[in-house]
């Protein structure tokens, strides 16, 4: 690539072809990302600037990043940001990418939070969760918890970048809150049946974390630890909110039953109409 001028057409004609070969989706949409990280322009930009030619360092780091897309690295880890709820946020192989699938969740969450509620995200992974909470709801004093200490130093970096206030703790689910109550839990923990996780896309299997990923046999192995001692940790009338996986909300439906102490049982659909969200008030 460094024998002839390359101009940003080329260039993209080229890294589409070439990653497209290699399996990737979207291949010519993830080459104008790409692009347009390396060149500093957005994508009307990159349109504006086709016949500009890349410089010699330009052209080595593109390759450095165009090589790791062709082995299925996550785009998100390459370019290091992934955006959730309109805002930024820095990610890394310490956690799960930010999916917009997620945003459901946050957007029920504050439908239900009050102002000054006490809020806990269990999983706090990359903290984009609870960093849309406290966006959302500035008065609220937002807690997060993760038992990887790298997922919780990612998080720290987007409580700065975001400018919100976000406490975080180590430990496992509720470990750490011995005594205390919230008046919101939400969480997004793993849920991937372990015999499906080879079958996921190679861009989730090999480089998301599998801790965050793995639910055990069925899926549900985090709901069946939570739930049964949340009411413990929740003021009378607080809700619980989780992300689920395709198929499980009916059986977390009924772990929610099974206590006895829920009521005001919901479910919310995704944009692609797959049920993504199951949430209950403590009785």
């Amino acid at each position: 690539m460094t024998t002839e001028t390359w101009t940003v057409l080329k260039v993209l004609t080229w890294m589409k072809e070439y990653l497209a070969q290699k399996g990737v989706e979207n291949a010519r949409l993830e080459s104008e990302w790409l692009l347009c990280g390396v060149l500093d322009l957005d994508r009307v930009g990159l349109y504006l600037n086709f016949d500009k030619p890349l410089t010699e360092a330009e052209l080595t780091r593109l390759r450095g990043m165009v090589a790791r897309r062709a082995r299925r690295e996550p785009l998100q880890y390459i370019l290091g940001s992934q955006e959730f709820m309109g805002l930024e946020f820095v990610v890394t192989p310490a956690a799960l990418i930010p999916r917009h699938d997620t945003e459901v969740l946050v957007t029920e969450a504050v439908k239900r939070a009050g102002e000054e509620d006490r809020i806990l995200d269990i999983g706090v992974g990359s903290g984009c969760i609870a960093v849309s909470l406290a966006k959302a709801l500035p008065r609220a004093e937002v807690m997060g918890v993760d038992a990887s200490p790298e997922a919780l130093a990612l998080a720290e970096k987007n409580i700065e970048a975001n400018v919100v206030r976000v406490t975080l703790f180590e430990g496992s689910l509720f470990e750490p809150f011995n005594g205390q109550r919230f008046d919101l839990v939400v969480s997004n923990p793993p849920y991937i049946p372990t015999a499906d996780l080879e079958t996921l896309q190679a861009e989730v299997r090999d480089f998301e974390p599998r801790q965050a990923l793995d639910g055990g046999a069925d899926g549900l192995d985090f709901y069946r630890l939570i739930i049964p001692v949340a009411p413990d940790h929740l003021n009378p009338g607080g809700w619980l909110l989780f992300e689920v996986g395709i198929g499980q909300s009916e059986p977390v439906t009924g772990l929610l039953e099974k206590t006895g102490r829920f009521t005001d049982i919901f479910t919310a659909k995704d944009p692609n109409d797959i049920e993504r969200v199951v949430g209950a008030r403590l009785a």
